[in-house]
């Protein structure tokens, strides 16, 4: 009977545990998205668009982003003379490599399906339950809290958050560069708040294994209207 007894307990306890580690998640997500603005901020957000320079090599190059809520994102950056486009939308992807003749290709799925979420503000944590997408405490990192986040696809991403702030202070995830599998690694930083009070990393660093990126923002808009036509694929 003891041993019944205890068996019992121990289930208990293990679901238990399997609870207070779900509701640390989401309390985790939830003090990040508040940390953004908020869900009825970011729920006013239709569109961000976003001017800077990205160094590469030593060498400053323009670059911009645009982002139509849901439905588009697109980086272009410049390398002497010559564009690099990387567009997701919610019917699928392409982008330009000048390295690969400068011509428009559609994504691959895998590609497409990795970096998809960049063109929900708000990223993949914002409704990530909605979405039918997974997330696991997995303790902490230093001062930063390590979630996993698992997409329905089987997409992996680990993102680190300040236990003070709940800033995102870096992300870690896999994904295909130049048909290559690469863990990437993000870094943003320099966080700003918009007049609109959505909050932004001005500066992101990103380690792509055999070369780095510094992206510096120096102007970003909130709701500036935007043309669907631009993500369009060139023909």
């Amino acid at each position: 009977m003891k041993k019944i007894i205890s068996g019992i307990l121990l289930i208990t306890a293990f679901f238990s545990a399997i609870s207070v580690k779900a509701q640390t998640a989401d309390e985790i997500v939830n003090k990040y998205i508040d940390a953004l603005g908020g869900k009825d901020k970011l729920k006013q957000i239709t569109s961000v668009y976003m001017e800077g320079t990205v160094e590469v090599g030593g060498n400053e190059n323009p670059t911009t982003v645009t982002i139509l809520n849901g439905k588009g994102f697109k980086s272009e950056s410049e390398f002497n003379g010559q564009k690099a486009i990387q567009c997701y939308t919610d019917k699928g992807g392409w982008s330009v490599n000048p390295m690969g003749g400068g011509t428009a290709e559609a994504m691959p799925d895998k590609m497409y399906n990795a970096g998809k979420e960049q063109m929900n503000i708000g990223g993949a944590l914002f409704d990530y339950a909605a979405k039918g997408y997974t997330v696991e405490l997995q303790g902490k990192d230093g001062s930063a809290y390590k979630l996993k986040l698992v997409t329905k696809d089987k997409d992996e991403t680990t993102y680190f958050i300040d236990a003070a702030t709940y800033y995102i202070t870096k992300i870690i995830k896999k994904a295909n560069v130049m048909g290559q599998e690469t863990e990437i690694t993000i870094q943003p930083s320099d966080y700003k708040r918009t007049d609109f009070g959505y909050l932004v990393p001005f500066t992101l660093n990103t380690d792509l294994g055999q070369f780095s990126l510094a992206t510096k923002f120096t102007k970003v808009e909130v709701n500036k209207p935007v043309d669907p036509a631009v993500f369009s694929m060139p023909k």
